[in-house]
């Protein structure tokens, strides 16, 4: 029984032993770059809806820093992303955007939707990107990338 006890304890040891090498800096800082989730956030409605959406990605940060976050805009969707926009208090949206990107947040607009409703691209705030459909990049980062969707 002895034995059997002291082999338990050799293997616990050397468990840890190899978890201490797998902690070394480079592996932490793999780990560390690495996002904890990666969620698409689709949105397509106008800037009444802006607000709340900003909101509860900058909660969802706070609550999961290492999150990786996209959001997805087509239809009347993107008018928060356009210059000039403002929420009903006339506060600009560019600021709050700039802020989450500096957060990690990545911001993407449909060029469909530009074009449909004769949008000139310049139009579109520098913080976000434009992307050749809304619906399509939803799908190829939910297919290829593994994003999980979120409709706020």
């Amino acid at each position: 029984m002895q034995a059997f006890i002291r082999h338990v304890a050799a293997a616990a040891a050397l468990s840890l032993g190899c978890a201490a090498i797998a902690a070394t800096p480079a592996a932490a800082a793999k780990v560390a770059a690495e996002p904890t989730s990666k969620v698409v956030y689709h949105v397509n409605e106008g800037v009444e809806h802006a607000p709340q959406v900003l909101r509860n990605i900058a909660n969802h940060l706070d609550a999961e820093p290492g999150a990786r976050i996209v959001v997805v805009t087509h239809g009347p969707g993107i008018d928060f992303l356009l210059e000039g926009a403002h929420d009903k208090n006339g506060n600009p949206f560019d600021a709050t955007v700039d802020t989450l990107q500096a957060r990690g947040v990545d911001f993407r607009v449909c060029n469909n939707t530009l074009t449909a409703r004769h949008i000139d691209p310049k139009k579109v705030i520098p913080e976000a990107t434009i992307v050749p459909s809304g619906v399509a990049e939803i799908g190829r980062l939910e297919a290829k990338e593994g994003y999980v969707y979120l409709k706020p």
